[in-house]
C-alpha cells in the first residue's frame, strides 16, 4: 500500500504529498518495517520535527568516543522515510535541519565547557551549547532539501541521500573556514579495518558510504526483493571493506624509525592556572622536571603541548637557554609557545607557534599555525564586532596571525616533520605541505585543557588518529591535559597518556608507508563516489519496480 505523509491534512493536501515506495504485487513488505515508515511518513508539524530531532541525538552516539555505528541503521532510514514524505522543500530542510541539531548538541556540548574557565563567558554558555548545533544544523538542513528536489525530478533513493548528505559534510569542512568534526565516517575509529578505507577514499568518502548503506534497509517498504538486495548489497560492502582492512593491518611489520625515540610530556595543567601569573614559572619549572625523568640520554627529542611554555618564547632567551639545557647531545625540543614580532616594534603580531630548539638553546626552526579558531584565536568582524564588547575567549586582546600553511621542517636527527597545531589535524587533505617533500611524520601539539574530562578530547584525538590512515604517515599527539599518544601509519595507538593524567611517555617513532591513494590523489576517490551517488539515484527511480 502507499504510505502517505500527513495522515492528518486535508484530502487534497494528502492528494499532492510524495509517496514512499509501493511494493510490488506478490512481493508484501515486512509488517514491522511497514508500520515503522507508515509511522514517520504519517508524521506532522511537531511531531516530525521531535522525530527527526531524536533520530539526529541516536546518530550521534555513533561518533567517538562511543562508536556505536550499528545505530546508523536506524538512524538513517528514519531520516529517509521523513524526507521522502516531505510535502516540499521547506519541510524537507526543517527536517534535515532538526536531524542535524540532534546529532550536533550531544555531539558538541562539550565546546560549551571552554566557557567555564572565565567567569566573564559564562552568560554564553547556552548560546554554545545550542547555537552552534543550530548554525552547524543548517548544512544539514541543505542535505534535506538537496535531496527532496532530487526525488521530485527522479533522482531519489537512498544513495541519493548520501551524497547529499556527505557534499553537505564537506561544505561544513570548507566553508568559513570550515568544522569539518564529527563526520559520520569517524565512527570508524572504533572499528580500525574499516577505518583503512580512508587510506583510499578519505574520511568524506567513508561518511558518504556508511550513510548509503546505513539508508539502503529503508527501502524493505519498496520492492521486497530490490530492498532485500540493496540492504545485502550495503553490508556487503563494509564487510569487504573490513576484509581488505584486515589484510592491510596483517601486512603490518611494526616498523620504526632506526635510532629515533620521542619523548611526550603531558603536565596537565588545568586552564585556568595555565596563563595565572603567579603559576606560569612554576608551570614552566614542572615541565623542565617532568622531561629530565630517567631515560633521558636516549630521547631524540623532547615534545611539549601547545602553548606550553608560558609568555612569548620568542621575547624570552632565557626560557630557550633552560630547554636546551635539559637536552642530551643531539636532541631536539619541540615546543608549543607563543611566537612575536620583536619586542617593541609596531605593529605588534602574534603567532601560535611550534619551535624546534636545540642544545644551545637556538631556535632551529618554527612552524605558525594557519588554521586559526574563530573566537578563540582571533575575532572575525574583529573592529565591527568590538563595537558590541565582543572578544576572544583566550589570554591577551591582540589577535593571533594565521601562518602561511602547511610545511615540512628539516631538523636535525629527525625524519622530516609536518607540524600541526591544534585543530589544524580536522582538516582532511590539509595537514602537509602540497609543493613539498613527504614528511616522514606528522606531529601534532594541543591544549585541550579547555574542554575538561568531556567527550571533545577524545573526538579530537579520534579525528587527529585519522589522518595517519588518510596520508600513511605516523602521528604523534603532545597535549597538555591528554590525551597525547603515537600513532602508526594504520591508525594504531602505540603509546597514550590518557586524559586528565600527569606524565611522560617515551616511544619509538613509527616508519612511515609509501603514499597512499589518498595522499596521491586527495579528494578524487570522493567525488567519484559522489557522482557515482546521484547517478544511481537516477537509475534507482527509473528501474521496474519488481
Amino acid at each position: 500500500m502507499p504510505i502517505r505523509a500527513g495522515s492528518n491534512a486535508s484530502a487534497s493536501a494528502a492528494r499532492a504529498a510524495p509517496t514512499l515506495p509501493e511494493p510490488a504485487a506478490g512481493e508484501p513488505v515486512p509488517h514491522h518495517i511497514a508500520r515503522i515508515a507508515a509511522g514517520f511518513a504519517g508524521l506532522a508539524r511537531w511531531r516530525r520535527f521531535g522525530a527527526a530531532v531524536l533520530l539526529g541525538a541516536i546518530a550521534s552516539l555513533s561518533v567517538p568516543p562511543l562508536y556505536a555505528v550499528p545505530l546508523l541503521w536506524i538512524a538513517f532510514p528514519g531520516l529517509y522515510w521523513l524526507l521522502a514524505s516531505a510535502r516540499g522543500g521547506w519541510s524537507a530542510f526543517l527536517t534535515g535541519w532538526a536531524f542535524g541539531f540532534g546529532f550536533f548538541v550531544p555531539g558538541l556540548y562539550w565546546v560549551s565547557w571552554a566557557l567555564t574557565v572565565d567567569p566573564r563567558f559564562f552568560w554564553l554558555i547556552p548560546f554554545a551549547m545550542a547555537g552552534l548545533p543550530a548554525l552547524l544544523g543548517l548544512f544539514t538542513g541543505l542535505a534535506g532539501f538537496a535531496f527532496h528536489r532530487l526525488n521530485r525530478i527522479g533522482w531519489g533513493g537512498p544513495l541519493a541521500l548520501a551524497a547529499t548528505w556527505a557534499l553537505a559534510e564537506w561544505l561544513r569542512g570548507h566553508v568559513l573556514t570550515g568544522f569539518p568534526w564529527n563526520l559520520i565516517g569517524y565512527g570508524w575509529v572504533g572499528w580500525l579495518p574499516v577505518l583503512q578505507g580512508v587510506s583510499v577514499v578519505g574520511i568524506y568518502g567513508l561518511s558518504l558510504l556508511t550513510v548509503a548503506a546505513a539508508t539502503l534497509p529503508a527501502t524493505l517498504v519498496g520492492p521486497r526483493r530490490r530492498g532485500l538486495a540493496a540492504t545485502a548489497a550495503g553490508i556487503a560492502l563494509f564487510v569487504a571493506i573490513a576484509a581488505w582492512g584486515g589484510w592491510r593491518l596483517a601486512g603490518d611489520d611494526g616498523a620504526v624509525v632506526p635510532g629515533v625515540t620521542l619523548r611526550l610530556v603531558q603536565p596537565n595543567i588545568a586552564q585556568a592556572d595555565k596563563w595565572s601569573g603567579e603559576k606560569m614559572r612554576d608551570n614552566f619549572r614542572q615541565q623542565l622536571e617532568m622531561s629530565q625523568a630517567p631515560g633521558l640520554d636516549k630521547v631524540s627529542a623532547v615534545i611539549w603541548s601547545e602553548t606550553a611554555v608560558p609568555g612569548v618564547l620568542s621575547w624570552d632567551p632565557g626560557a630557550q637557554q633552560a630547554l636546551g639545557a635539559i637536552l642530551p647531545p643531539g636532541a631536539l625540543a619541540l615546543v608549543g609557545a607563543v611566537r612575536a614580532t620583536p619586542y617593541g616594534s609596531e605593529p605588534l603580531e602574534i603567532w601560535n607557534s611550534v619551535f624546534a630548539i636545540d642544545r644551545t638553546g637556538t631556535v632551529l626552526s618554527s612552524y605558525d599555525k594557519a588554521h586559526l579558531v574563530p573566537f578563540g584565536e582571533y575575532v572575525p568582524l574583529h573592529a565591527f564586532l568590538a563595537r558590541f564588547g565582543v572578544e576572544k575567549i583566550t589570554a591577551g586582546s591582540v589577535d593571533f596571525t594565521a601562518g602561511p600553511g602547511p610545511r615540512t621542517l628539516d631538523l636535525p636527527g629527525l625524519p622530516p616533520v609536518s607540524p600541526m597545531v591544534c585543530y589544524e589535524a580536522i582538516f582532511p587533505g590539509e595537514v602537509l605541505d602540497p609543493a613539498g617533500a613527504r614528511p616522514g611524520w606528522m606531529l601534532n601539539v594541543t591544549n585541550d585543557g579547555w574542554y575538561g574530562l568531556t567527550s571533545g578530547p577524545h573526538q579530537h584525538f579520534a579525528i587527529a588518529l585519522t589522518r595517519a590512515v588518510e596520508e600513511g604517515l605516523p602521528l604523534v599527539r603532545a597535549a597538555n591535559t591528554g590525551v597525547s599518544g603515537v600513532i602508526d601509519a594504520y591508525g594504531r595507538v602505540k603509546g597514550e597518556i590518557a586524559l586528565g593524567q600527569q606524565g611522560i611517555l617515551d616511544a619509538a617513532l613509527p616508519a612511515a608507508l609509501p603514499a597512499t591513494p589518498y595522499a596521491r590523489w586527495g579528494e578524487a576517490g570522493f567525488w567519484l563516489l559522489l557522482l557515482a551517488g546521484l547517478l544511481a539515484g537516477r537509475a534507482w527511480r527509473t528501474a521496474p519496480q519488481q
